[in-house]
């Protein structure tokens, strides 16, 4: 079966001397995984490795068959060409950082509009801005919205939040409840927009703490995700 479909590239493995292994995440199919076989080596015009950065989003014609675990490409063509996320070095650090992120977090094999098309304008968005230190916090925020576990957000008057339990509370339980300037930061996150976010001012130190904290909050309410490799270039990068 021949589907045409809008993807984003999660991440990319060689195979062999001249094939790479492609997981994408696709508007149709959700998590897809690709053989492609002889791309390092090939010139052809329709399927090229350099559309496939991290994060790159791509119109894929793909020779689909149900059970098979590596899927074939028949044709490629670029959504949009990225002005500066894979050339600006602070956001090519944050492209290969959520790409992890997201290889990690999605693995449904049943599409999403709704969670396709955040991904693809927040990363629009981010590729136009000058500002967006804080991109990344917001960006993992808002995608616990779309993966299930977002912040229960009543009681934010409450002095505590539970990354267990995933709601403000009136008082400390446990190691997983936070309060001090991950709370205040976590209060204001909840009600910024991204447009809103060069308004957040926080310091490398407090955006290095709370990233810490959302990726706690991440392993908490998801099984198997594991802190990104990335993570340590990351924030020397950031810092």
């Amino acid at each position: 079966m021949l589907i045409t479909t809008n993807a984003i590239v999660l991440s990319k493995l060689k195979y062999k001397d001249n094939d790479l292994i492609v997981k994408c995440y696709t508007q149709n199919l959700g998590v897809v995984s690709f053989l492609l076989r002889g791309i390092l080596k090939s010139k052809k015009a329709n399927t090229k490795a350099a559309y496939f950065q991290p994060l790159s989003q791509v119109q894929l014609s793909i020779s689909y068959k149900e059970n098979r675990s590596l899927q074939s490409v028949s044709d490629t063509k670029m959504n949009h060409v990225y002005n500066s996320l894979h050339t600006h070095v602070l956001k090519s650090a944050i492209v290969m950082f959520l790409s992890e992120i997201l290889s990690s977090t999605l693995k449904e094999e049943e599409p999403n509009e709704t969670l396709f098309s955040y991904i693809e304008t927040t990363l629009l968005w981010l590729d136009e801005q000058s500002e967006y230190s804080n991109f990344h916090l917001l960006f993992l925020l808002n995608l616990s919205k779309y993966l299930g576990f977002y912040p229960d957000t009543k009681h934010q008057e409450y002095n505590y939040f539970s990354l267990k339990e995933g709601k403000f509370e009136s008082h400390h339980h446990d190691n997983y409840t936070i309060s001090g300037e991950n709370l205040t930061l976590l209060r204001q996150l909840l009600g910024t927009t991204f447009d809103a976010l060069p308004a957040v001012k926080i310091n490398s130190k407090q955006r290095q703490s709370f990233l810490s904290m959302m990726l706690l909050y991440f392993e908490l309410h998801l099984g198997s995700f594991k802190p990104p490799k990335s993570l340590q270039i990351f924030n020397q990068v950031f810092n």
